[in-house]
């Protein structure tokens, strides 16, 4: 039996909102406060809150955080009352998911409280699924658009989170040295671009840079990636088809002499944030491999 605990301070109120789901399938149980509604999902959690706004101790705004904090995949529904309209838009902005005007009860109540428990038990299932993810492995083939990027690495950062990877922190790091290696594929490897260049003042590089995106052979190169997630760690691999270089020729971005320099400041992240860094003959690849830490 799905379960609907309704929260007001005023019995009138309570009645309102209960009668409105008595001739569902839904069960119904009441709290006369946030406090109240509290210490009952500690012995037993509803599938969905509804909740008043305006109530003593602990509020609708307040409860709203709780459970979003507490028990954050139990959804909260609002019900507003002309007046609190502005604690209403903070009270969705904790983590509400829905809200119905008093005035409208009879008719939108039972509506809503189905149409967020739809979405919450969808939600629900595919974290159970994922729960049981034991690994990923993903392909991408990417032009040279720097913009195309920062989603990539987005789905990068939900397979960490989702596998459990490491703390919100490092999922940052990781996601800087995973920006730097694919800028540095498609700037360095794909278009040829000189570092040099960006020591000028004149904007040489990126007008360089988009020249080539329009010309052959450049505009027609990949940057082709694999990411490999599992619970012990994480395995980058990004190729370009530029021409390559000598690996050895790189200055060294762990010499303090170099830090100043543009050059390598890509290289110096990649090799702080990541675990084990290796390039290929040619190093039109670069590997990164990361270790889980949480």
């Amino acid at each position: 039996m799905t379960t609907v605990l309704i929260v007001d301070d005023s019995v009138v109120d309570r009645k309102l909102a209960g009668g409105c789901l008595k001739n569902s399938d839904l069960e119904v149980a009441f709290a006369c406060d946030g406090r109240e509604a509290l210490d009952l999902m500690a012995d037993d959690l509803p599938d969905v809150v509804v909740t008043d706004l305006q109530m003593p101790e602990v509020d609708g705004l307040e409860l709203t955080k709780q459970i979003r904090k507490l028990h954050r995949n139990i959804p909260v529904i609002l019900m507003t009352a002309h007046g609190n309209e502005e604690v209403a838009v903070s009270a969705l902005k904790a983590g509400a998911a829905s809200y119905v005007p008093k005035k409208n009860l009879s008719r939108d109540l039972e509506e809503t409280v189905r149409n967020v428990l739809s979405v919450a038990t969808s939600e629900r299932a595919e974290q159970q699924v994922l729960e049981s993810l034991a690994s990923v492995r993903l392909e991408f083939e990417l032009g040279n658009e720097i913009s195309a990027l920062r989603p990539l690495i987005m789905v990068m950062q939900g397979h960490m989170r989702q596998l459990g990877v490491c703390g919100e922190s490092d999922i940052i790091r990781i996601s800087t040295a995973l920006q730097e290696g694919l800028v540095n594929s498609i700037e360095h490897g794909n278009l040829e671009l000189d570092s040099k260049l960006r020591e000028l003042k004149d904007n040489s590089y990126q007008k360089l840079g988009d020249e080539r995106r329009k010309q052959e052979p450049f505009r027609s190169r990949k940057v082709y990636v694999t990411a490999e997630f599992n619970r012990g760690g994480c395995r980058w691999a990004i190729r370009d088809e530029g021409r390559g270089f000598d690996p050895e020729s790189l200055p060294d971005p762990r010499d303090p002499a170099n830090l100043q320099r543009v050059s390598g400041r890509g290289l110096l992240l990649i090799r702080t944030f990541m675990d084990e860094v290796e390039f290929n003959d040619t190093a039109n690849e670069i590997t990164m491999f990361r270790e889980r830490t949480s």
